[in-house]
């Protein structure tokens, strides 16, 4: 397709991702003709954000106004919009019309591609909390980009114009892609869930339990970014402690529900990290043993209870 080399953007959809991508894009020189939402306030006030941007009641005319259309609607409404979306068979060749969706496939666009347009897939790795702040804060993140030709050059230079980095998927793994990267986004959250309830006995409360935590994990992903993760690794499992393993196991399995489960899996993982380094502490199959006991006990016990 061949793009303008500044394509004019729009945007379907003016939530946290869009409030963003949208100041980034403009900040960087890149117009922003249109929006529009199911909320015509939302599409109004990003549209005074990035001003000289018009807010549209249908999203039709977005697709009139702009080269490059990001579609930044929920999973579920993908297809949907897709579906009502019409191109010009004169000028579809040099539109584009691309999701922010890490999971669904690009080919909900399908519509979209058989009028001749463009289609991709443009997924921040970032937690988008909705503030000014997120335009500072996603530089340095990746974009995940899938599409092909002019488009995809189109794309990684719009992610480079934010100071993120352009990452290529190949087609149909993006629910991969996607499920793995919780682990480094809301599972963090809730392993940080997990330590605070489990501190709430202590008399903890969660402000005073995050307090004392991100420092801790800042430090952490500090420190796997100049030395791995296996390198990363601390506590019991990198020292080789087993008999403090063995200890924590039993007294979460007293504790009944997940708690022990949970820990016994993290724990699984973080052994499989420690066989990585250079010199492994001898007493890993100890440990191994010892989670592996744990978590056979829990499965006893959940199906003990499912019992009626």
């Amino acid at each position: 397709m061949p793009l303008s080399s500044a394509p004019r953007i729009g945007f379907i959809g003016a939530g946290r991702l869009a409030r963003c991508l949208a100041a980034g894009f403009a900040r960087a020189g890149h117009p922003v003709t249109a929006v529009a939402s199911r909320s015509p306030q939302s599409a109004r006030e990003l549209a005074q954000q990035v001003a000289p941007c018009r807010a549209v009641d249908d999203p039709q005319q977005v697709i009139d106004a702009a080269d490059i259309v990001f579609l930044t609607v929920s999973d579920d409404s993908i297809g949907t919009v897709a579906n009502t979306l019409r191109f010009d068979a004169e000028d579809a060749h040099s539109k584009a019309l691309v999701h922010c969706s890490g999971a669904s496939p690009v080919e909900l666009l399908a519509p979209a591609r058989k009028q001749g347009a463009a289609t991709g897939g443009f997924h921040p790795l970032y937690l988008f909390g909705g503030s000014p702040a997120d335009i500072e804060r996603i530089a340095g993140c990746s974009v995940t980009i899938e599409a092909e030709g002019e488009l995809e050059a189109a794309l990684a230079a719009l992610a480079r114009a934010i100071s993120c980095h352009p990452l290529t998927i190949p087609p149909g793994t993006r629910m991969r892609y996607h499920g793995a990267a919780h682990y480094a986004a809301s599972f963090a959250l809730c392993a940080l869930s997990e330590c605070v309830e489990l501190w709430r006995a202590l008399g903890f409360t969660e402000a005073e339990s995050l307090r004392a935590l991100l420092p801790m994990l800042a430090g952490t992903i500090e420190t796997a970014r100049d030395k791995g993760l296996a390198g990363a690794l601390a506590g019991p499992v990198s020292r080789g402690d087993a008999g403090v393993v063995e200890k924590q196991l039993a007294l979460f399995e007293t504790m009944g529900g997940d708690h022990a489960a949970l820990y016994a899996l993290l724990t699984r993982r973080a052994v499989a990290l420690a066989r990585q380094r250079a010199k492994p502490p001898a007493s890993l199959d100890a440990i191994e043993a010892a989670v592996e006991a744990s978590l056979a006990r829990s499965l006893q016990q959940v199906q003990a209870s499912s019992k009626p």
